[in-house]
């Protein structure tokens, strides 16, 4: 973390004035990115890439109604209301530790992952990370309630229940998954063709989840490698909707140690549900090889991700370069996939 210039500050102070969303569903990537960007060196960027973006966002939406301790379960999953959840979270972290704010409302959450393509709870992923390695100032604090507000109004439940009891892991479950029969579609009709899709229900029921925290936390990092390396071969099918299979189970990787460890293995439970429905819904059928990577350090993919400009696909490179980090001398697999995600990913998506 870029901890010698007050730059993620400005960016998120820049970035709260306008609302998590554009174009009616589109979800603001500025906080992540911003964040991304920062923790991996290319502070010098951050303003100049959100020049460009900003101008796509619009203004935060008019608040509606006061959300109190008592009525906040009506006003659950209603993204109307993510000024009044904004106003709500604002309020526990101004009065309370940050950390025992999330763990009360972490398991609250995190049923709804699913919501609005798993970003709320990348978002909050970001959050933390910003919080626990650079500082509990102002911006960051106010970003956590910003993340978590987006979170409680987009939240939304899978049509179906699903409880990860086998004995496979991650790698092998993810490459069993079966695919939906209608392909390129919104996250809510992708979802609605998984329990009905032959052989999904058991597949992803095959991932074991450990009793051992610090197993847990080994089984998600390798959940987290499991999505990185599978873009690579199968981001084709689409590209920018794929990535959060490997996006979304990292961002609650990065928030385990701000939590209570009862909470990190039904934390596993939802993260691999959350991949294994982006997966069938967006991975292609049959694999592809992805770029060559052998020829190229993890700083100058990254650069290569930054310059590219998509969030997406710095938010990807973040992802992949703490998979890298974590490789056996010689893996590249990890930079591909970032190589691919240049590649399939537009700089104007």
């Amino acid at each position: 973390m870029d901890t010698t210039s007050d730059t993620l500050d400005e960016a998120l102070h820049r970035l709260h004035g306008r609302g998590p969303e554009f174009r009616e569903y589109l979800s603001n990537h500025g906080p992540m990115a911003v964040e991304a960007l920062v923790h991996r060196g290319r502070a010098g960027t951050v303003h100049r890439w959100l020049d460009a973006y900003e101008t796509r966002l619009e203004d935060v939406p008019r608040p509606r109604a006061r959300i109190t301790d008592a009525n906040w379960r009506e006003a659950l999953g209603d993204p109307a209301r993510v000024t009044d959840w904004t106003a709500y979270f604002s309020h526990l972290i101004a009065g309370r530790p940050w950390r025992e704010v999330l763990a009360q409302w972490w398991p609250r959450l995190l049923p709804g992952i699913a919501g609005a393509a798993t970003h709320p709870a990348i978002r909050v992923g970001h959050a933390v990370r910003a919080l626990t390695t650079g500082g509990e100032d102002a911006p960051r604090l106010s970003e956590l309630a910003h993340a978590l507000g987006y979170w409680a109004a987009r939240h939304t439940l899978l049509p179906f229940s699903l409880d990860p009891s086998g004995r496979a892991a991650p790698a092998d479950a993810l490459a069993a998954l079966p695919r939906v029969a209608e392909r390129n579609v919104m996250p809510l009709r992708g979802y609605a063709q998984l329990a009905g899709t032959p052989g999904w229900l058991d597949t992803a029921a095959s991932l074991r989840v450990p009793e051992d925290p610090e197993a847990v936390r080994q089984r998600l990092s390798e959940l987290v490698r499991a999505a990185t390396l599978h873009y690579g071969a199968y981001g084709h099918g689409d590209g920018i909707m794929l990535v959060h299979a490997a996006t979304a189970p990292n961002a609650v990787l990065r928030t385990l140690p701000a939590l209570p460890q009862e909470l990190w293995g039904p934390s596993l439970a939802v993260a691999w549900t959350a991949t294994a429905a982006i997966t069938s819904i967006y991975a292609a059928d049959t694999p592809l090889p992805p770029p060559d990577a052998s020829s190229v350090t993890d700083e100058e993919v990254f650069e290569l991700a930054a310059d590219h400009g998509d969030a997406h696909v710095i938010k990807f490179a973040d992802t992949a370069l703490d998979v890298a980090a974590a490789a056996e001398d010689g893996d590249d697999r990890a930079l591909a996939a970032v190589l691919n995600a240049v590649r399939l990913i537009g700089s104007g998506d």
